[in-house]
Formats: structure tokens, sequence, C-alpha cells
């Protein structure tokens, strides 16, 4: 899963996708990957892990993982091929949720590519190029349709109507995440592989003396966001970026110093997990403790099969404890004694937490 870190020249999009690159560094236990020089993969925090790695004496730890992209900084008329108009587009259309980095802090020091700190302005501009470009990618499929159907076969007419009525919200300035679609037009939609059809997270850069409270442009951006039920992070990139590189110590006074009781980039990570629709299932055992991605309505059968193919073919159960049960009795052979290690079949939906182990035929 790919979240694409978008947002117009010098708002302090590179800056947090250093701060994640370097926390991703310092995942010990994970093998931190660059697949390309703007492609990093970050650990998802999770202090379960730590506990079950105690209580198991685990000789690894493994959490799950996420990717992220930083995406060329996009200008007004990319959609039509403007400075990296066609590399940002091709880059942002293979993620599956978009980070939306927003300038809100004032800096004489740090031009702004429109002269001015403006969130409105600047989230109009990139939504506007999206949904210009997937006006664009509309109509051409629209074309192709309605080609196929000059034969007079009704079978091309409610696709007809629900790209006319796309394009239509396109023009509109209606992305098409927010537009009302039934659950058979969303998989229709999903299949065209639309830019705005994705998940938005905005992140509210501001100055250092705003760290830990907000300010007159993290308002905008929250206010935009209400409006289309997005999620709004607000943090500082610069520091984020500094607290990375600092041992746990360190790390931990300086926080106390700038007011911050939760890192910004752990809130933004774990909310793109969420956003996403991820939860993470547990193994855990002498050798490794570690967290298993899955996406929210995941049965056990195909749990199984992230573990391991055998798995999933061969399914035959799947004991399952809930973690904060497992923690509080102390032992898997505890909380069975006490009646909450559950057995559970092939339609058993996976839920968040969950311990489990699974037992199969080879």
């Amino acid at each position: 899963m790919k979240l694409g870190v978008v947002g117009l020249p010098n708002v302090g999009k590179s800056t947090l996708f250093n701060a994640i690159t370097k926390a991703g560094a310092e995942c010990a236990n994970y093998p931190f990957c660059t697949i390309e020089p703007n492609v990093g993969v970050v650990a998802v925090p999770d202090e379960r892990l730590n506990v079950l790695t105690t209580l198991f004496h685990s000789k690894k730890t493994i959490p799950a993982v996420l990717e992220f992209v930083d995406i060329a900084g996009l200008v007004k008329g990319a959609s039509k091929g403007e400075g990296l108009g066609n590399k940002f587009l091709s880059h942002i259309r293979e993620v599956d949720a978009i980070v939306h980095v927003v300038r809100c802090f004032d800096d004489a020091n740090v031009t702004h590519v429109n002269d001015k700190v403006d969130p409105q302005g600047d989230i109009d501009t990139i939504d506007i190029e999206l949904q210009l470009s997937d006006a664009d990618q509309v109509e051409k499929r629209l074309a192709k349709v309605k080609n196929q159907a000059k034969n007079g076969d009704k079978k091309f007419l409610p696709e007809i109507e629900l790209l006319e009525k796309l394009y239509n919200g396109l023009q509109s300035g209606v992305s098409i995440r927010d537009q009302a679609l039934t659950d058979e037009e969303k998989e229709y939609v999903d299949g065209l592989f639309l830019l705005t059809s994705k998940p938005v997270i905005y992140v509210a850069n501001v100055g250092e003396k705003d760290i830990g409270k907000s300010n007159k442009y993290a308002e905008v951006v929250k206010s935009i966001a209400k409006k289309t039920n997005a999620e709004v992070i607000t943090l500082c990139a610069k520091v984020e970026e500094e607290l990375v590189g600092l041992d746990d110590e360190d790390r931990a006074f300086f926080q106390e110093d700038y007011g911050i009781t939760e890192s910004g980039l752990d809130v933004l990570i774990n909310v793109g997990y969420s956003t996403l629709g991820l939860i993470s299932f547990l193994t855990t055992g002498e050798d490794e403790t570690r967290a298993w991605t899955i996406t929210k309505g995941t049965k056990a059968p195909q749990a199984a099969g992230k573990i391991h193919t055998d798995f999933e073919r061969g399914f035959i159960r799947a004991e399952i404890v809930n973690y904060k049960d497992l923690v509080e009795c102390g032992s898997v052979a505890a909380a069975k004694e006490k009646g909450l290690l559950r057995s559970e079949g092939k339609e058993y939906v996976m839920k968040d937490g969950d311990v489990v182990h699974f037992r199969f035929n080879v």
C-alpha cells in the first residue's frame, strides 16, 4: 500500500518525506528499503508489539509497514504538462491515498510559488489540476463507449449515464471521491484509476512557534477537510525531521520542551494506515512477534494466506485471543483456562489486534 506525498513547491513536502525516510532507516528490526530515490518504507508504530515481545521473549520484532512516495512538486497547468506535470500525474496514479502537505507558516526566507501563504488557493490549485486530468480521462472513455453504442445497443446506456455524471461533476469542481455514488458505481469507478477518487489526508505544516496548536492557516485547512470528511494532521515538518535524528532520550527531552505528547509523524503513519482501510493481526512466540497487514473485512483463511499460501490452502481453524485479554492473562495457556482463547472457522472476519495461531493441513 502506497501513500503519495504531494504539494506545491516550498510547502515542506520534501522536509516531511525526509523525516519519514529517516524514521524508516531507524527501524532496526525491519530492513529499511529505498525502492527508488523518492520511495521509502516506514514501520507503523504499534506498542502492542513491544509488549508481546517482552511477554514472550521474542528474538525478533517485525512491525507492519507503509510505503511513502515523494511526488514531484506540482504547479498550475500540470494537467496540461506544465512543469513536471506528466510525471507528477503518472506517479500519483500509482498510489492508494494522497498526503497533501499545505504550507501554514510565514517565512520571508522561503518563497511561495504564488508569493503569499494561501492554504485555500494551494489546495484549489492541486484539486483543479487533478480534476482536469480526470475529466480528460473520463471524456476519452465516454467517447469510446458512445462509439460502441452507435449500433443502438442499450447495454451501454447505464455506463454512458454514469460517465456523463462523473464528467459533469468534475467540470463543476467536485472530485470523484465527493460525488454521490452507489457501491456498484464505485466499483466501476475503481477500474478507471482516477486521481480524485483517492482518499486525501491533509498535513497542515506549521512553524515552530505553532507546534502543538493551530493557527489561522491551519484552521482554513481544517475547514476545507471538514466539508469532505478528510483527515487533518497539524505538525511542523522541520521539527519532525530534527526529532527523528535524535536518540530516544534526547527525543523525549525535546518533545517535552516543545510540548509534543505524540510524534506528528507517528500520527500521520497511523492515520494513513487506517485511511487505507488496513488493520493488523498479530502472531507471537519465542522466535518472533509480528504484525501482519490485512484490509478490514478479511476472513481468517485469507489472513492465514498472508503468512503462507499453504496456510490458506489447508486452513482448518484459527485459534484467537484478544490482545488485551492475552496481556492481562500473561500467557496463552492462562487465557485458554479462562475461556478467552477462541476457535474460529472459515467465515470469521479478522479484527485489529487479534493474536492468532493458524491450524492447517499441509
